[in-house]
């Protein structure tokens, strides 16, 4: 077992302390922060996408040091994560922290013949790491969200990652509490018993307007935000961000959370200055942990901390609602009955569709007839019988199982589009399918299928 794994056996709050591969520097490592015990965490691809990869940084560090991996799925498929659980587990690291991932820096998405990008999502990543064994796992999860079909979508997607196999979650960085408390409550409502930890940040104005100009994805900076740190630099009161990270820590403590994700707080001095404020709030209750909070950020509202609303259509459309029937009746008749099923089988076992022409003018066909309907990109592993017919290739990342979280107000990480994964809650919510979204684990789709029909690898799959 862990000491991760301990720590969240006896309850003890913890704090993980987590650097950036990018930096190219060895810090000295705490295992008490602030009077609680404390381990490292290692990002993956944070600032480039050419980082050193986690598992090597980590072998800057002694062994005796806890520590924790990231391992994002941008730019990996499956058989890179197994590479990775091979080297963890020979490296004895058994804390991992598997994500999507934010969108790589020099992502393709495959127009003018050049190869598209692809992202092993954390649910498949989950899902063949609890198969491996012996590892405790984390998943990320963003409780950030304020368009309700975003929101839906990704709780819809946490009960997934906690089905495929999720030990423990850390939120997104954020800083409205509400949103904290409601992902607690979450846990609480569904008898969870995965702990969760929060992400927090001391966060400056340089920082926040790093976030803002380099649109670090799934983090909210309200303008209220903005006006208050200028305002206090102006003033020369830059320990006020130390003292709200001190007390955000101390609110999630008391607010029942595992312990807390510490980031952009590597250097000694900010570590010492953090610790001596929780050292100095420890002793006050919850109410008065939140009256300082409040104070600091000049909350008189509770909005202050989120941003300017501006969703998209509260329902789907008459469109999109007609489109969802009629590809359902098609698909029950053509793919999921008894009849299709035997005579598709009977067609697709002749060694007709072995003939390369043959094989090229089916894959065609397919690629024409349904990526006018639906955007098929021929991936060979139709899943859009749980994807309520909209097809997870149209999302960049191609996400099946649900969104990322990078998205803002039902918008695309990429900016140029809605999240199909908002389409797809706010749909199954009128249909009454929400119970797909919530449950359905969808494989991860081999490199070998892709590029195949997946008319004929669906009629000749072996029975369930």
């Amino acid at each position: 077992m862990s000491q991760l794994s301990s720590y969240f056996q006896q309850k003890q709050f913890c704090i993980l302390v987590e650097y950036l591969t990018s930096l190219h520097e060895i810090f000295p490592v705490k295992t008490s922060f602030a009077g609680y015990p404390a381990a490292m965490t290692l990002a993956d691809r944070v600032h480039s996408d050419h980082d050193m990869p986690p598992l090597e940084a980590s072998q800057h560090y002694p062994n005796t040091v806890e520590k924790m991996l990231h391992f994002a799925g941008k730019g990996h498929d499956i058989q890179d994560l197994e590479r990775f659980l091979q080297q963890a587990q020979a490296a004895q690291i058994q804390n991992l922290l598997l994500l999507t991932g934010d969108k790589l820096k020099a992502h393709c998405n495959g127009e003018n013949g050049a190869e598209r990008s692809r992202y092993l999502e954390s649910v498949n990543a989950v899902m063949a790491a609890k198969a491996f064994g012996g590892f405790c796992i984390g998943v990320a999860f963003n409780p950030f969200k304020y368009a309700e079909a975003e929101r839906d979508a990704q709780y819809l997607k946490l009960h997934k990652k906690i089905k495929a196999g999720a030990d423990f979650i850390i939120t997104q960085l954020g800083y409205d509490l509400d949103a904290l408390k409601q992902a607690k409550a979450f846990l609480a409502q569904h008898h969870y018993t995965q702990k969760i930890l929060a992400c927090v940040m001391p966060l400056s104005l340089a920082r926040a307007n790093f976030m803002l100009k380099n649109k670090v994805a799934g983090i909210v900076i309200s303008p209220h935000m903005l006006n208050v740190l200028a305002e206090e630099k102006q003033a020369g009161l830059s320990e006020r961000v130390y003292q709200r990270c001190a007390l955000q820590i101390l609110i999630c403590k008391e607010l029942g959370f595992a312990g807390v994700d510490l980031s952009a707080c590597h250097k000694a001095e900010e570590q010492m200055l953090l610790e001596s404020y929780i050292e100095e709030y420890q002793h006050l209750d919850l109410e008065a942990l939140e009256a300082l909070w409040k104070a600091l950020w000049h909350i008189q509202t509770g909005k202050e901390l989120m941003p300017e609303r501006c969703e998209f259509s509260r329902r789907p459309s008459s469109g999109q609602m007609m489109k969802y029937h009629q590809l359902h009746v098609m698909h029950d008749a053509l793919f999921d009955s008894k009849l299709a099923k035997g005579v598709g089988r009977f067609i697709f076992n002749s060694p007709f569709w072995e003939r390369r022409a043959a094989a090229q003018t089916l894959l065609k066909t397919e690629l024409i007839t349904k990526h006018r309907i639906v955007g098929c990109e021929s991936c060979g592993q139709c899943r859009l019988g749980d994807t309520l017919y909209i097809c997870p290739e149209t999302c960049p990342k191609g996400l099946a199982n649900g969104p990322c979280g990078g998205t803002s107000l039902d918008r695309c990480e990429f900016g140029d589009r809605e999240c199909i994964h908002s389409v797809k809650a706010r749909l199954a919510k009128a249909v009454k399918q929400t119970e797909i979204l919530k449950d359905k684990l969808i494989p991860t789709v081999p490199i070998e299928v892709r590029g195949t029909s997946s008319w004929k690898n669906w009629y000749l799959a072996p029975e369930a």
